[in-house]
């Protein structure tokens, strides 16, 4: 397994999320769902290290590389840098990326509408070397052609890692994951 989480309770100041308990191994695509708040990212960002972890267990392999979107990714200020040079800038440019995406990488990124900087930055977070994902709703911003790209890049990218997707979408879950874990509040 690549990551382990066993009964793993996360937040920040408090507890944020109900414990939670799923295993992600290579070749695995697993979806974490439930409803607003719950603390789906939160436990991302625990399994991260930038949110802390109460209670439970949070296991992974000690030189595990992590690639990490975040839901919105950071849009740097306006500077004259194209998508192809911060795909090599972040070690992401050893992989052709997909047509739809190739065909923007010349174009400044400040320049990019919403939902081509987000199809970026997710294939930038696919193309690196890293043996867990975590993609923290990756179909932010995206329309459908978008969406459909990334359900295959993601698929693609599958074999070579393990992957942990949040995400609102159950549409979109059930087509890119192996399987899906529901977090649910507890009793109390």
């Amino acid at each position: 397994m690549i990551l382990t989480l066993v009964d793993a309770v996360a937040g920040y100041a408090a507890p944020v999320s109900p414990p939670a308990t799923l295993s992600v191994a290579r070749g695995e695509v697993v979806g974490l769902a439930g409803s607003n708040g719950i603390g789906k990212s939160t436990l991302l960002k625990a399994v991260l290290g930038t949110a802390r972890s109460f209670s439970g267990s949070i296991e992974r392999p000690p030189a595990t590389r992590i690639g990490y979107l975040s839901q919105q990714p950071v849009r740097l200020p306006e500077i004259p840098l194209s998508g192809r040079e911060l795909l090599a800038t972040l070690g992401a440019d050893r992989l052709p990326p997909p047509a739809r995406l190739a065909e923007k990488l010349g174009a400044r990124i400040d320049r990019l509408s919403g939902g081509e900087y987000q199809l970026l930055m997710l294939w930038a977070t696919l193309a690196g070397e890293s043996d867990l994902i975590l993609l923290d709703e990756p179909t932010n911003n995206l329309d459908a052609s978008h969406i459909r790209v990334a359900i295959e890049e993601i698929a693609a990218a599958s074999a070579r890692r393990a992957t942990l997707v949040v995400s609102h979408d159950r549409d979109f879950l059930a087509a890119v994951c192996t399987r899906i874990v529901v977090l649910e509040a507890t009793g109390g």
